[in-house]
């Protein structure tokens, strides 16, 4: 049995003989002196939105968490593990980050769970219902909807989960400060899978539009 499947030594074999060989400069350069990013985004672990691939990202661009639904808790400090929240902290604290970014994406899984409350859990612990959770009052106020199709509501509660994760971030004090400060901007984004396009939260109405592209 090979240690690791032959399609990912196929991808590094790639990779080491292309980004890899035409990067090495900055690969090194970011193994010496560390990364730097500006922008945090946080995602979905769904393998159809890499934030990578869709921002056409280089090594030391991007500081990315990736989670069920591409959810932000709200602030609690407490003796609980809180990964999202652990990388929040380094990003904003360390890091510092200038901008963090809740990017969703269409036929969300996650969100799909959030939607059907009859949907049996898919282990005794149930830890995909009780992560979608954070947003079950959204959740139960789009379901209840009978004048928007299966199709409507998953978007629509897709793009609702951004702006509670957005309004969740604000809970973090580190986050909140250093807005108010004009040192941390706040976007939510939303990736069609589909279509490849790309929905930009609007700051000030919360819609989402399509950005101008020139």
């Amino acid at each position: 049995m090979p240690h690791l499947p032959d399609h990912l030594l196929t991808g590094y074999r790639n990779f080491m003989s292309g980004r890899y060989l035409a990067e090495s400069g900055r690969y090194r350069s970011l193994a010496r002196e560390g990364q730097s990013p500006e922008t945090m985004i946080v995602a979905c672990c769904d393998s159809r939105a890499a934030p990578e691939a869709i921002f056409d990202a280089g090594p030391g661009e991007l500081f990315v968490l990736r989670n069920v639904g591409n959810l932000v808790p709200p602030y609690a400090p407490d003796d609980q593990f809180h990964s999202t929240s652990a990388a929040l902290e380094f990003a904003v604290q360390s890091l510092k980050v200038k901008n963090i970014v809740v990017m969703g994406h269409g036929r969300c899984g996650g969100i799909r769970a959030a939607l059907d409350p009859t949907a049996a859990p898919l282990s005794p612990g149930d830890f995909i219902g009780k992560w979608m959770s954070l947003i079950a009052p959204a959740a139960e106020t789009v379901s209840s909807s009978t004048f928007m199709t299966a199709t409507e509501r998953q978007t629509a509660l897709e793009r609702i989960s951004i702006r509670y994760s957005i309004a969740n971030l604000r809970t973090f004090p580190c986050v909140s400060i250093l807005e108010g400060k004009g040192r941390l901007s706040l976007h939510g984004a939303w990736f069609d899978i589909s279509t490849g396009e790309l929905w930009v939260m609007n700051k000030d109405t919360g819609d989402f539009e399509r950005p101008e592209m020139t």
